[in-house]
């Protein structure tokens, strides 16, 4: 019976997964999804998976069991079921979803699978190692902090047991020097890679709170791909108009500011803090840049060229700017971009319409395998 139920949720799981894949660039567009995110996991409602249930008939009718009748006669419903037909019909069929909690680590599995996402190659020179006990056995010889108390005490009770000292009326079990174990344990050397995420984002009038959205829902599913490669990851947020400033989460998704925007700020910000933290023999750094593309100046733009040419891009893995549209606008900034780096290997360049692109958004991001 237990393997039986084994099968059956093996195969629920299957469903239910096959569902997301079927539906992921809807799933990936939903915003609302990202807010019932729990700590290890998400909630996402799966369409169209009908579950068994049992229903129960009118009370004091006759059915199994109940009431008069013979062997091998035919059940039939019960006469409550024969309605009047008094309701309007209906034009469609009713829907089933069932919301399912599905891990980060398994939807970080079925975006790469779907977008064909290549796993990331690490750039590190150097590891940082960690140490890890393992325990590998139990002695009879070790320090007390390390005593096997369950050990102990089976092998205190078949001493009593061989030697008739056991009382079952009085089932008092008491070790003596010989009857202690202890685990027993080695040190590993694990290598450790981490990486790091810097988050840039204009907050200039032109980006407004749909532009942020894309920014938020697009940032999760980075997220959840770039966690799913590496054991550490921290997260950095920056926003800038004419001044850049780092900020905690919240604030950079809902900080709304006027005024005119010099994108070099943001990336001398994201410079000092590669240098200060994140020595790139130890760490793997992805910055992600989401602006309208529109800067103050051609010579702040050249600015910006020039240090990720000479600054950014030979520090980090990989660069990444997402031109999100907006009405206000120009869109200049990408266009530079692309005719004075786009043939850096370490340079993603995507444009963002609206909340349809982003599927196809995260795929030029980390298509690269970088």
């Amino acid at each position: 019976m237990a393997l039986r139920i084994d099968q059956d949720h093996s195969r629920f799981k299957q469903i239910v997964r096959g569902k997301i894949k079927a539906n992921l660039r809807k799933y990936v567009q939903q915003g609302e999804m990202i807010g019932k995110k729990g700590k290890d996991t998400i909630s996402i409602p799966v369409p169209f998976i009908d579950v068994p249930h049992f229903k129960y008939g009118a009370k004091e009718k006759g059915g199994v069991g109940q009431g008069d009748g013979e062997v091998g006669q035919q059940l039939a419903p019960g006469e409550e079921e024969d309605g009047d037909g008094q309701g309007k019909a209906g034009e469609k069929e009713g829907e089933h979803a069932l919301e399912v909690d599905v891990s980060l680590d398994e939807l970080a599995a079925i975006l790469g699978e779907e977008l064909q996402l290549p796993n990331i190659k690490d750039r590190q020179n150097e590891k940082i190692v960690t140490t890890r006990v393992k325990y590998t056995g139990v002695h009879t010889i070790g320090p007390e902090s390390l005593k096997h108390f369950k050990r102990t005490y089976k092998q205190a009770l078949r001493r009593q047991i061989a030697t008739g000292k056991y009382d079952p009326n009085r089932p008092v079990i008491i070790p003596i020097r010989e009857d202690k174990r202890y685990r027993t344990y080695k040190l590993e050397q694990l290598p450790h890679t981490n990486a790091v995420i810097i988050y840039m984002m204009d907050v200039s009038g032109s980006m407004g709170d749909e532009q942020k959205e894309v920014v938020r829902i697009e940032s999760f599913w980075l997220d959840t791909w770039l966690r799913s490669q590496y054991k550490g990851v921290e997260t950095r947020y920056v926003i800038h108009d004419a001044v850049a400033r780092e900020v905690d989460r919240e604030t950079f998704f809902h900080t709304r500011e006027s005024g005119g925007t010099m994108i070099s700020s943001a990336y001398k910000l994201c410079r000092d803090m590669i240098k200060a933290d994140y020595p790139t023999s130890a760490w793997n750094i992805y910055p992600f840049h989401f602006s309208d593309g529109d800067n103050w100046s051609a010579d702040d733009t050249r600015v910006c060229v020039d240090m990720l040419r000479a600054d950014l891009l030979p520090a980090v893995n990989q660069f990444a700017y997402g031109q999100v549209e907006s009405p206000y606008g120009s869109g200049q900034f990408i266009k530079d971009l692309r005719e004075h780096l786009g043939e850096q290997p370490n340079m993603a360049l995507s444009e963002i319409a609206d909340k349809d692109a982003i599927y196809n958004s995260i795929k030029d991001f980390l298509g690269k395998g970088r």
